[in-house]
């Protein structure tokens, strides 16, 4: 099946679907504020996102005439479940991949088998990577490729693949801006902390300087 790019928050939307029916069966299908709390999730998520009751539902309108998604029947309150592997047509393994794709960004292989483990154990990574190529070289009459291997990134020793499920993806750019984004809070808090720390050394050994009466090497009087 050909579909056209989703929206990030489709992408979400169906990604989460996807999770919590491997995740927590107990609870699924989920009613729209379960399945909002599980996008808006600070867990397993890349990128975080904050989807608002209304966004969910207008994801869930448009994946629903995509065949993505439909409404459960005999219930009170409005749940909703995923058809993505017949919609798609792809195994379980390829479906588990995708979805942990669309919620987690770009990964390696073994990255990817790692973080199935809840979803589904695959053997070893030689058949994680054997799913993924052929989720690569899914031919067209099929609807094409579902995935992309990133070019790898400077201090990787992997390379890491993304899903096409939103549309094209910038090979080069997007490995190296995954590496950054992934950890960009973290490494935002990490170079301010930094910076104040050399600045407050700076100024310490400027004033160690000019209490001595001494000039700084390469700061000549």
């Amino acid at each position: 099946m050909s579909l056209r790019p989703l929206t990030p928050i489709e992408a979400r939307v169906l990604g989460t679907l996807m999770e919590k029916a491997r995740t927590v069966p107990d609870s699924y299908p989920l009613t729209l504020n379960s399945l909002v709390a599980g996008c808006n999730q600070k867990t397993s998520r890349e990128p975080l996102m904050n989807v608002s009751d209304a966004q969910a539902q207008e994801a869930l309108d448009s994946l629903k005439l995509l065949s993505l998604v439909f409404e459960s029947s005999g219930s009170r309150v409005a749940r909703w479940e995923h058809n993505f592997q017949r919609a798609v047509g792809v195994p379980e393994q390829s479906a588990v991949l995708l979805g942990l794709l669309m919620l987690r960004g770009p990964q390696t292989a073994g990255e990817l088998r790692i973080n199935t483990e809840r979803w589904y154990r695959f053997a070893d990574i030689s058949s994680v990577e054997a799913f993924l190529e052929e989720l690569r070289d899914r031919p067209d009459e099929k609807g094409g490729a579902l995935v992309v291997r990133l070019a790898r990134a400077p201090g990787m020793r992997e390379q890491r693949w993304a899903h096409l499920l939103c549309g094209p993806v910038e090979v080069g750019e997007q490995q190296a801006d995954g590496v950054f984004a992934a950890a960009s809070p973290a490494l935002e808090r990490r170079i301010e902390a930094l910076e104040s720390e050399v600045a407050a050394l700076r100024s310490a050994v400027q004033n160690l300087y000019e209490q001595l009466g001494m000039s700084q090497p390469g700061h000549p009087q």
